[in-house]
């Protein structure tokens, strides 16, 4: 299955938020330096409650006068219409973890969210936090308006019985160049073990497109994102072979082009996907699963391979009465020790630095999750730029018109979309 995170809401669906309410504009406002009690909205995620009660607990132990109290968020169409509802209302929460990265431009449009890098020590613990990798999601101003908080990275997970009844290696798969992964494909395909080799989410969401092209455009660039310096980037010998490759796949019929009503993996329609360590927990022991980096046109050391992040954020809403409140519950939840107790509880990477060497006896434990973690520093995010929903759904559009099925040449696909797609970066 894809996961229920972005099945269910605009890229995202649980949610932890921490508010405390009253108006507010744009940048920081008041209350900056206001402490008291908040509240906290839990998404519907099982392991992401668990943690959050512990957090609450731990917190509230040992500040009896700045009390969090918890409550889920409220239903809604998804996460983003929630929020981007309570902002235009003036009741927006102060903290929202799992806020997708894409919503954080529009967000900010609102005047809804504060300007973190405005605390003394704001841009420091981020960049001290999360490393190079924090620069991803500075706004255009060359400030935070989200903390980054953990990651997802992707890669390709296959079905190693498949293979081994395809008569192919199921220990060493042959998938690290895109001639390796079309021959393997192919293979799988004409052994009959599953309908697909692969099966992405052929439908037409914006989000799509950062389970099919994005993770392997990153690969092939080493970290480029969709859109640098206000230009769309994919217009390219790099985006032209990625592009061309998923083509292949659909052309072949090695990849679907109708929507699958389930978890293709789990349930054997496909032989492999592309998702990332929290399909650990849900594969579990249901499906004989290995995983590897997505590939490159001519093959990259595991260790060298970029990919999608698939991130969740955090933001502090202006709408917050106390900031200051909200600033320190924010450092809280993502300290060393939180970032710890997050990993053991969810399976899902913290944005932090040194991830494995900081938490070795966790990936000692877990060796399953040891090369998500390695990853974790080599991931390439939604470029933070004005109209980011709208640039991706016009990607998706041109994306699914051209690769998916076929009815639009690749390179005019390419050239159009990256014309749209900078007319959008410049506010148009």
């Amino acid at each position: 299955m894809r996961r229920r995170m972005v099945l269910a809401a605009v890229a995202a669906a649980g949610v932890l938020a921490v508010t405390g309410c009253s108006g507010g504009g744009g940048g920081g406002g008041d209350g900056m330096d206001s402490r008291g009690d908040i509240t906290i909205w839990y998404s519907n995620n099982e392991a992401e409650i668990a943690w959050g009660k512990q957090m609450v607990e731990a917190w509230n132990a040992d500040h009896p006068d700045e009390q969090i109290k918890a409550q889920e968020i409220p239903a809604g169409a998804s996460s983003e219409e929630v929020i981007g509802a309570a902002i235009t209302a003036g009741n927006a929460p102060c903290l929202v973890f799992n806020t997708s990265p894409a919503a954080v431009p529009g967000f900010q449009k609102q005047g809804g969210l504060v300007d973190l890098s405005d605390f003394e020590d704001g841009d420091d613990y981020i960049t001290e936090r999360s490393g190079d990798v924090a620069d991803q999601y500075r706004s255009e101003d060359g400030d935070f308006y989200q903390m980054p908080w953990k990651s997802n990275p992707v890669m390709i997970f296959y079905n190693k019985d498949m293979f081994a009844q395809a008569g192919l290696d199921p220990e060493n798969p042959s998938l690290s160049t895109y001639d390796e992964f079309l021959e393997t494909a192919r293979a799988l395909k004409a052994a009959g073990v599953a309908s697909y080799a692969i099966n992405p989410a052929p439908t037409s969401e914006f989000f799509q497109s950062w389970f099919d092209f994005y993770p392997l455009y990153a690969a092939q660039t080493g970290g480029t994102q969709l859109v640098e310096d206000g230009e769309a980037t994919f217009d390219s010998e790099d985006g032209q072979a990625v592009a061309d490759f998923w083509r292949t796949l659909y052309d072949e019929q090695l990849a679907g082009q109708e929507q699958y009503q389930g978890d293709a993996f789990a349930d054997g329609y496909a032989a492999m996907a592309i998702v990332g360590p929290w399909a650990i927990d849900v594969y579990g022991e249901d499906v004989n699963w290995g995983a590897v980096p997505v590939p490159t046109k001519d093959g990259v050391a595991a260790d060298e391979t970029w990919t999608f992040s698939d991130a969740k954020n955090v933001g502090l809403f202006t709408a917050c009465d106390n900031k200051a409140t909200a600033w320190d519950v924010l450092k809280f939840a993502t300290s060393e020790e939180q970032d710890g107790k997050w990993l053991e509880e969810t399976g899902q990477m913290p944005m932090r630095q040194n991830l494995t060497e900081t938490y070795p006896d966790y990936f000692a434990a877990n060796p399953a999750y040891q090369q998500f973690g390695d990853q974790t520093s080599r991931t390439v995010e939604v470029p933070n730029v004005q109209n980011s929903v709208e640039i991706w759904q016009t990607f998706r559009d041109g994306y699914s018109e051209a690769v998916i099925f076929g009815e639009k040449d690749v390179d005019a696909f390419l050239s159009d979309t990256a014309s749209e797609v900078n007319k959008l970066a410049a506010g148009s």
